[in-house]
């Protein structure tokens, strides 16, 4: 070794000290279940759930729930958890095929912030939200790419399945006037945004749970 040189005298050091003890290893986040289907490429690009994500939408699925609604301390329970994997399935399936025409960046940026307002309305508001993060330990960054996945896979089923994005004024008149709604007894006028989000994320949740039974069949789910 030539005397003089910093980098080698380090690493001889380095060789000649003891090894330290290994330190327990600290999990901060894990898989907790692959799924596999052609729409993402098949068993040869499975696709991974994380524990803190699926525990995070499970606590979304439990606020959204309204025989839970109100209750103080509500946790999630094995039908959230479940309903959770399977809206999470069916959107990253719905996100993965291609779109006729390919919606643009500014597209997915203005239906992923109507996501986020229609999220906040079924969960009970911004303060519920941010709970959920919290208790899960969930950051802006990851509430957003949650957001982008479903805002591609609701741009999927209106263009390639059939418009539900965009009630008309008539439609969501009618569903005021007829149907048992939280707004019920209130003026339309009064309501008719957040009546636009329910309707909008009624459809959504029905075509998500219509995609996922047909997609049964040629998906390969393992808990992990």
């Amino acid at each position: 070794m030539r005397a003089g040189s910093p980098i080698r005298c380090i690493l001889l050091l380095a060789l000649m000290s003891p090894a330290p003890a290994l330190a327990e290893p600290l999990i901060l986040d894990r898989a907790v279940v692959r799924f596999a289907a052609p729409e993402t490429g098949g068993v040869r690009s499975p696709r991974f759930v994380l524990e803190r994500v699926l525990a995070f939408e499970a606590r979304l699925e439990a606020l959204s729930d309204p025989t839970l609604r109100g209750e103080p301390g509500t946790e999630y329970r094995e039908r959230h958890v479940r309903a959770a994997l399977e809206r999470h399935i069916a959107e990253t399936l719905l996100a993965s095929l291609r779109i006729e025409p390919e919606p643009t960046a500014a597209e997915l940026t203005r239906q992923a912030r109507a996501a986020r307002f229609v999220l906040i309305q079924r969960v009970g508001g911004p303060a519920a939200l941010a709970e959920a993060a919290r208790a899960e330990g969930i950051g802006e960054r990851e509430i957003l790419r949650i957001l982008r996945r479903q805002a591609r896979a609701s741009l999927y089923l209106d263009r390639m399945v059939a418009p539900m994005l965009k009630p008309s004024d008539a439609e969501l008149r009618s569903i005021h006037r007829t149907v048992r709604t939280p707004f019920h007894g209130r003026p339309f006028e009064e309501v008719e945004d957040a009546l636009r989000r329910w309707y909008v994320a009624r459809r959504l949740a029905s075509a998500l749970t219509a995609f996922y039974e047909s997609a049964r069949s040629r998906l390969e789910i393992t808990l992990l």
